[in-house]
Order: structure tokens, then sequence, then C-alpha cells
């Protein structure tokens, strides 16, 4: 590819025609001369709002959640009828109704802020418009929700709400609730600041808004471009190079992005025929685009809003989050650049040789600028700026940036991104504020504790078992939850039970090496005094199980607090979450529902259900990354020990890739096929020997060098 000259204005532009999974809309209204001009001025005036309360505004963190709320309550209705209507009348008939009903949102968020003290000082006794207001407040958030994503998040929610107020109480055993009155419910949806307009919805006005608007500017600045060019640059020239391309495009889209949907259409335009003109098959070079922009909600810095909600959750500082999960998603990568690899030699790939190409140096000069915005960025997170500050200020980078490049930003350029960042954001933000009513539910009746308990008993305390429990819960959340709500549901439910596993683990490794701290010791004298002197001296596995099974339930949060230095829990706490939130991506590329490899089959023009199958199996990395979050200190050690940990699981993978496709340079023999596996497992099986590492790390470079010395040189031809 040569120059964006010949591109289209943007390769992002998909972004202002994509929302999120399962939204539907009408683009008609946003065409309209006048409905479309409201909208558009409707979406500037949101963020500017946002952007006020993020920076200078010291209003009630609970009064903007609510006008949050109201504000894209409003932009919801205009952009998104709650059905279609084929005559005039019908169209001016369900516009009305949906204006009205956007007033309404609103009048619900300004009435909080007014009447909030008249509340308390009735000693939170609802009156008539109290009651009517929360009512209301709830019903819209459910029909917005519907709107956007579809049935299941709010009739997961009145499922919930009931379950709170009435029929808990007829459910018996551990999930019996004695229940709530309605008022108290009601409050803490609406009023109270738990449910709708709480952590979560702060979250989405904070977090999530203000890097998905840097995102919007970026893409409008014409990054998207520069993206495509430097990554058909860097990986173009390869065999293989478009399924390279692709999964470089998508890495880079993808850490702005933060959504696999958007990134698929941004980047598969391209990438996908590229893929097929190169000579991969069409369902292949849809599956590869699919399982690569997935990994976009892993890339920092936005992971799909991920980052933000677990920093919410485990308390951890984002740039401490983002850090740590650079690595895994490099990973990701590169195991999906594994099997580009592989399809190309098998498939006998040509090389595509572009004369009109612009080189890297090329491309660099010409669009280094674009570079710029990330940098300062990163750097703001580093001096110790809050994330949204440092999203404030990269955005007026961007600006900055622009001035260095031929088409400078303008100000019609600046409300274009306003528009297209609010707009980007609006089914994630209606999203989140419905969520929170599931988080309230759960938070209210200990039902995260009560399923945490119930998960680590069907498990039988075994931590492989509960992490394949958990991924089937997400994969059956998935189909009727977005990413980002089947993460905060599971999260909510199942991160206790994940991170005590873990926990004792690592408690276990103490034990056996006999470097249990003094202060951890106490606990065993309180719980099992006869075995105190077991504690001084080296033991098996076995023992230090059977010694931790001794400790009562009620000790083992104090335990684990003795014995784990602060630095380690914490980061065990971002472990057990960050293997829910991968988790949570199969159902992007999982049939039955998998929006990303069914937008990514519409691009190619091959079945939808198949190149699901295809993307599943390209993104392994999925399950196998959480593995090594788990088992290994890939989260949880210090950086030579993640390095190690990522430098042979890169390897154990490529092994385990070459086992299961039967291919490395060449095709493999089934005897071959067969040692690949166990060498791939000694890569990245939790030993702590280094000598089983490079034994099978010598394995596979011998099989490797053996494979490519009987491949065929690839041909080239001109794209």
């Amino acid at each position: 590819m040569g120059t964006s000259k010949n591109q289209p204005d943007t390769v992002g532009e998909p972004l202002e025609k994509v929302r999120d999974e399962g939204a539907t809309g009408d683009t008609s209204r946003l065409e309209h001369p006048v409905i479309g001009r409201v909208i558009f001025v409707l979406a500037i005036g949101i963020a500017l709002s946002h952007l006020y309360f993020n920076t200078v505004s010291v209003m009630s963190e609970l009064w903007i959640s609510a006008l949050h709320f109201g504000m894209f309550g409003l932009l919801c209705t205009l952009t998104m009828p709650f059905i279609s209507a084929r005559s005039r009348a019908g169209r001016r008939l369900v516009f009305g109704v949906d204006l009205a009903l956007g007033l309404a949102a609103v009048g619900c968020a300004l009435y909080l802020p007014a009447f909030e003290d008249a509340l308390y000082d009735r000693g939170v006794i609802f009156s008539t418009a109290d009651w009517v207001v929360s009512i209301a407040a709830v019903v819209l958030i459910l029909e917005f929700a519907r709107r956007t994503t579809g049935w299941f998040i709010p009739l997961l929610c009145i499922v919930a709400l009931t379950y709170v107020a009435w029929w808990g109480q007829y459910v018996s055993g551990l999930f019996n609730f004695p229940g709530l009155s309605w008022e108290t419910v009601l409050f803490r949806a609406y009023m109270g600041g738990q449910g709708m307009l709480g952590s979560i919805a702060r979250i989405s006005w904070t977090y999530v808004f203000m890097f998905i608007l840097f995102g919007a500017f970026l893409v409008k600045s014409g990054a998207g471009d520069f993206i495509v060019d430097l990554a058909r640059c860097a990986a173009g020239r390869f065999v293989g190079g478009p399924g390279f391309v692709a999964v470089f495009a998508s890495g880079l889209m993808g850490s702005v992005s933060g959504s696999s949907v958007a990134n698929t259409v941004s980047t598969g335009v391209i990438t996908i025929p590229l893929m097929k003109k190169a000579g991969f098959p069409a369902r292949f070079a849809a599956g590869v685009e699919a399982a690569a922009s997935t990994g976009g909600q892993l890339m920092p810095p936005v992971m799909g809003a991920g980052a933000f909600i677990m920093a919410s959750y485990t308390q951890v500082s984002y740039l401490t989050i983002i850090s740590v999960a650079a690595l895994p998603a490099l990973l990701y990568f590169l195991s999906v650049a594994m099997f580009v690899r592989i399809e190309a030699k098998r498939s006998h790939a040509v090389k595509l040789e572009d004369d009109e190409a612009a080189t890297l140096k090329e491309v660099l000069k010409g669009g280094w600028h674009y570079l710029l915005p990330l940098v300062v960025l990163v750097a703001a997170l580093i001096y110790g700026f809050t994330p949204t500050y440092a999203a404030g200020i990269a955005i007026l980078s961007v600006i900055l940036a622009s001035w260095f490049s031929a088409r400078p930003m303008k100000l019609r350029d600046i409300l274009d991104a306003l528009a297209l960042g609010t707009r980007n954001i609006m089914t994630t933000a209606i999203l989140l504020i419905t969520v929170g009513l599931i988080v309230m539910v759960v938070s209210t009746t200990g039902l995260g504790n009560t399923f945490s308990l119930m998960v680590t008993d069907w498990a039988g305390g075994s931590l492989l078992i509960t992490m394949t429990l958990v991924a089937l819960a997400s994969l059956i959340l998935g189909m009727g939850l977005p990413v980002t709500a089947a993460y905060i549901v599971l999260a909510t439910l199942s991160a206790p039970a994940i991170y005590s596993l873990i926990a004792q683990s690592q408690l276990v490794e103490l034990l056996t090496a006999g470097n249990l701290p003094e202060q951890a010791k106490a606990i065993f004298m309180l719980a099992a005094p006869d075995k105190v002197d077991l504690l001084n001296a080296p033991m098996d596995t076995a023992t230090a199980q059977q010694l931790l099974a001794l400790v009562p339930d009620t000790f083992s949060t104090q335990l684990i607090e003795q014995a784990l230095s602060p630095h380690m829990i914490a980061m065990t706490l971002v472990a057990a979450h960050m293997i829910i939130f991968w988790l949570s991506q199969d159902s992007n590329v999982t049939p039955p529902v998998c929006l990303t490899a069914f937008a990514a089959a519409a691009i190619a023009g091959t079945p939808q259900m198949r190149t699901g199958f295809t993307a599943w199996k390209i993104a392994k990395g999925l399950y196998i990354v959480p593995l090594l979050f788990a088992y290994s200190p890939l989260i949880t050690g210090d950086f030579g020990e993640m390095l190690r940990v990522f430098a042979f699981g890169l390897f154990g993978i490529y092994a385990i890739i070459a086992g299961l496709e039967g291919f490395l340079e060449h095709p493999l023999n089934w005897w071959v096929r067969l040692i690949m596996f166990p060498v791939g497992a000694l890569m990245l099986w939790p030993h702590g020997t280094l000598w089983l590492d490079m034994s099978g790390l010598v394995i596979f470079i011998a099989l490797l060098i053996w494979s490519s010395r009987r491949s065929q040189p690839p041909e080239t031809v001109n794209a």
C-alpha cells in the first residue's frame, strides 16, 4: 500500500458507524437535516460537559453520575428509536415518544441534585415524587439497555431486583435472602448511589469516557491511516505479510479504540482482502482478523474499559495494571502471528510487493507526530497525573501534534472528534450504568461470596477446575452480555474464589520451602498447635496442603495477609481479575454468538459459524495465557521473572500450535506432532527449573531448524 492519499479520510471512520456488541440504530435520524444537527450539537455538549466534570468540577460524584445518565439517556433515545416505523406519521410518533423518554431521563437526573437534601431531611422516607422518579429512572435505564444491547441485560436486572425485594425469601438453601422493601431497593438502585449511579457509573464518566474520547481524537487526526501504513511497512513484506499486518494493525488500533468489533471493521476492510490476495483461505483471513481484533481489548492503555474497572475493583493503580498487562497482550498477538506463519507456509502464501509502497522510514517521517500523544499519555501517567487528567493532556497533545502534519485539526475536526467520541461511548455508558444494578444486588445480598464458595466446593479446591467453570460461565454469559458486562458480573461473583486459590498455592510454595514468615506461624498456633514444629523445615506438597486444610476459613484471610507481602497480595488479586477478563473475551470468537467473527465473515464473504470456529482456534492464547497468570509469576513476579515466563511461554505456545496444526515450516509427521505437546508443556509448566525450560527450548529450536530446511521458498507477486 502506498501513502494514505488513496485511502478514505481515515481508516477509523467505521468507528463512527459501529456501535458496541448488539447495538442497533436508525441512521436516518443522523442524516436528517434538523435532528442530525441536534444530535451533533448534543454530543458535543455532552463531551464538553464531561471534560469539565473530569478537570475542574467540584460537583458531587453522585450528581455527576445522575447527569451522565440523563445526558446519555437523551442521546440514546434520539439516535436509537424504540421501534422502526415506515410511514412518515409513524416516524413522527416514534420520535415524539423517544423525545419524551429522553427528556424524562434528563428530568430524573436533575431531580436528584434538586431534592436530595429534602429526602435526607425526611429520614430517607420516600415521598410520592421520590417513588415516581426512582421507578422511572430504573425503567428508563432498562429500556435504554434494551435498545443498545438487547433483552438479556434488562431481563437479568429485573430478575436481580425482584430477587432482592420479593422472591429471594422463597428460595431455600444458600441463596435464601429475607428480602428488602421496595423503597429500600429503589433507594439503593437510584437515589443512594449504590446501583445505577454507583462506582461503575463513575468509571464510565471518568476513565472510560476520557480514554474513548482520546481514541476518537486520534482517529479523527488521521492516526488510523498511519497505523495501517506502519503495520504494512513493518510486516507486509514477510511471508504471510498481510496476516502479520492484521495482527500488528489490530494491536495498535485496539490500544486506543478498545472495541473488538470496531477494530475488525476498521482494519479488516484492508487486511482481509490483502490476505486473500496473498493466498490465504478466506475463512482463515477472517479468523485472523477476528482473533487479532479481539486482542485489542487486551492491549493497554484502554483495554475495552477493563483496565479502569479492574483498577476500581482491586484498588491497584491504573498505571500498574496496564504495565503488567502489556507482556501478556504481546504474547497473545504473537500467538496469533504464529498461526499466520504456519498457515502461510501450508497455503504457500506469496509475498506481496508494492512498488508504490512507502518505506518504513518514509511512513515514520510523515507520521511520527501520531506517536506523540501516546508518549505524552504514558509520560503523564508516570509523572503522577490521574488517568483522567493524563487523558485530557493527551487529547490536547493530539490537536497540537496534528499541526505537524499536512492536515492539522481545525475547529470542525475538533467538533467532529468530540461528537464521535460521545457517540462511540454511548452504548458502553448505558451498559455500565445498567450493570450497576446487578453489582448492587450482588453486594447487598452477599451473592458474590456465596457463589465463590460454591465454585470452590464444586471444583474441590482445584484452581484449574475453577478456571474451567469460570470459562464456561463466561461463554454462556457472553451469548447475551457484551464482554465488559460479562467481566463485571463474573468478577463480582468469582474473583474472590480465584484469588483465594492462587493465594493458597503461593502459601503452599512458602510451606514447602520452609519460608513461612514468623507472623504467619502464629495463625497455625491457633488453628493447629500440634503441627507448628513442621513449619520450621521444608516439607512435601501434600503435607503443606494438609496443613493449610487445618486452617479454618475464618483465619484464611489473616493467614494470607500475614504470609504474603502487600505487593504480592495486590498482584495476586490483579492476576485473579486478569484471568476473568481474558476468559470473558472468548465470547467474541466462540460460536454460537461471536459478533467479532461475524463482522470479519461479512467482510470476507465466508460462512459465519465456520468463521467463528476458525477464529476460536486461532485465539487459543485466550485460554493458555490465563493459565500462566494462575500458575506462574507472569503477573505477580518481578520484571526478570515476568520476562522469563514470557520468553519460554512464547516458544511453548509455538510448539503447542505446531502440534495442533501438524505443521511448522513443513508438514509434520505424527510422531513429531506428539513430541511438540510435551516440549511445549515443558516450557509452559511452572516447575521453576531453568534447565528443564532450556531443554524444551533446545528441542523445539532443533525441530524448527530441521523443518525449515525441508520447506520450500515462497513466491512473490505484485500487490
